[in-house]
């Protein structure tokens, strides 16, 4: 089977990660997606993160009644910070009757110069990537690189709707009522605004 693995801190998951999944296995050869929460991402400050097991089980609430999307822990095992060549090196051994390419935002593709093992991890891997405004590619000479021209563009961002929160504004449709609601219950990122999470997306 063919997996797309959608790496992110997704803190929180919104509404705009859910459609550009649902996205991949609309235009795509991808049959079912993977979202990958890293624990600590080496590009950001950890003290922006909300606690990577509340992350995760907000992912859980956000995909619960889609059988194609899956939230992974992975990272959470490994050595940290994560790397994105050790996690997907770690994924092809232990599952071998499967195939992954790599989601990732014009952002984030942009700044693979900085990631660990660049060249190796681009050879060897299929990636998909989508656009995000602001952050134009080219087309892409390689092969196995596939750059969505028709990628939903939204302007749906963690940090907003962290700022949001943490001004006590409205951010529904922005998430699922689950996530929404359990962020409510708990006091997520109610004091965004003044211990920094608002700073990462």
């Amino acid at each position: 089977m063919k997996i797309g693995l959608y790496f992110g801190s997704f803190n929180p998951i919104h509404v705009g990660h859910l459609i550009i999944a649902s996205h991949m296995l609309n235009e795509t050869n991808v049959e079912k997606i993977w979202f990958i929460v890293s624990p600590l991402n080496p590009l950001k400050k950890s003290r922006e993160l909300l606690d990577e097991y509340s992350r995760l089980h907000l992912v859980r609430l956000a995909i619960d009644e889609e059988r194609k999307f899956k939230a992974l822990d992975i990272e959470f095992k490994l050595p940290k910070p994560s790397y994105t060549i050790d996690t997907i090196t770690h994924l092809k051994e232990k599952y071998h009757g499967h195939t992954f390419t790599i989601i990732m935002g014009s952002d984030s593709f942009q700044n693979i110069s900085k990631w660990k093992n660049k060249d190796q991890l681009v050879r060897e891997n299929d990636i998909i990537v989508f656009r995000r405004r602001g952050f134009e590619i080219l087309k892409s000479n390689e092969s196995n690189i596939l750059i969505l021209d028709q990628a939903p563009l939204l302007d749906i961002s963690a940090t907003s709707i962290r700022k949001l929160i943490g001004e006590g504004k409205s951010v529904r449709y922005m998430l699922t009522d689950a996530v929404r609601e359990e962020i409510e219950k708990s006091g997520y990122y109610r004091n965004s605004n003044r211990d920094g999470l608002n700073k990462s997306a």
